[in-house]
């Protein structure tokens, strides 16, 4: 095991700090053998916007099965689209 013997420097800027990191090996600096894990139950997926353009008579029937399911037809999209991408 590695004993860290550098001090980790100082950033004036996330970009630097970002630099430094691209070029430095982090067990100069950390032992990770004392790492711990952790658990982070609380953070969300990042989400992207995106524009898609739908038949009028397809929006029509994807909204009419989602006020079945008493749910935002949007949300079925997605729950549509992530079971297909598990099917395959």
């Amino acid at each position: 095991m590695n004993k860290p013997t550098k001090a980790i420097p100082q950033f004036a800027t996330e970009a630097e700090e970002r630099a430094y990191w691209e070029t430095h090996d982090s067990t100069e600096h950390l032992d990770w053998s004392k790492a711990r894990k952790v658990s982070l139950p609380n953070l969300k997926p990042t989400t992207k916007t995106i524009s898609l353009r739908l038949l009028q008579h397809l929006l029509g029937s994807i909204k009419v099965a989602a006020n079945a399911r008493d749910m935002p037809y949007q949300s079925l999209i997605k729950v549509w689209l992530q079971g297909k991408l598990h099917s395959h």
